[in-house]
């Protein structure tokens, strides 16, 4: 019976091929989500090992952070901009897992993020929320979490009301789009802890902005942030 189901899951994968959430390209038995190519050769950052990278610069002077990172560059066309596609839009949402996964692992050799106790991931709109079926954001802040040893919390910085897309809009409209939009619910759980915002992918920091502004009023908090990606 096995063998028969083992023959039957073959045939099934030669007519209906899983494919590489980055590159489009057939998927391996030993393969999952990602090609192992892909996996390896995808555009890593490296800002785990740069204490003023590009994402970290984008904060100076607007709020202060211990650290920024991002695992990936992202350009349209390429495969970071496919995963993200697949990822946000296509419902599959363990690429945020797996992604987790990678940049946790990066960054558990970092002394700063080693010391991180909270991971806030950025919050959707409840319309949004609805829509989508999940938050993006969470699903790599629970990849993290597995290897930063820090707990995640969803339910405390929350988005009380909805705004307009941010594409296409220039860095003072979106931050200007952002403000007052996010809230700490309960401040006194995050007194004199080492916060990791993170959100999917960085542009002009201008959400990542809005989220900080609010996360640092809270007595003693340091903060940093973490994308998937960061878009030049």
């Amino acid at each position: 019976m096995n063998l028969q189901r083992g023959y039957l899951a073959d045939f099934v994968s030669l007519l209906f091929p899983e494919l590489c959430a980055a590159c489009r390209a057939g998927l391996m038995a030993n393969e999952e989500l990602i090609c192992i190519d892909c996996r390896y050769n995808l555009p890593f950052t490296n800002f785990h090992l740069q204490t003023d990278n590009i994402v970290a610069r984008q904060f100076w002077g607007k709020i202060k952070l211990e650290s920024a990172y991002a695992l990936y560059y992202f350009n349209k066309g390429g495969k970071i901009q496919n995963l993200m596609h697949q990822f946000k839009y296509r419902g599959v949402r363990q690429i945020g897992n797996l992604l987790g996964n990678i940049a946790g692992g990066q960054l558990n050799k970092n002394d700063i993020f080693n010391s991180v106790d909270v991971i806030i991931p950025v919050p959707l709109h409840k319309n949004r929320m609805r829509q989508r079926g999940y938050n993006q954001s969470a699903c790599f802040a629970e990849g993290l979490a597995s290897k930063l040893n820090a707990a995640v919390e969803i339910d405390n910085l929350v988005r009380g009301t909805a705004t307009e897309t941010q594409t296409h809009k220039s860095r003072f409209a979106r931050f200007e789009n952002m403000q007052d939009v996010f809230i700490v619910k309960d401040p006194e759980r995050l007194i004199n802890k080492h916060v990791l915002l993170v959100d999917d992918i960085v542009t002009t920091g201008s959400t990542l902005e809005a989220c900080g502004i609010q996360l640092l009023k809270i007595e003693g908090l340091k903060l940093s942030v973490a994308t998937i990606a960061y878009a030049e």
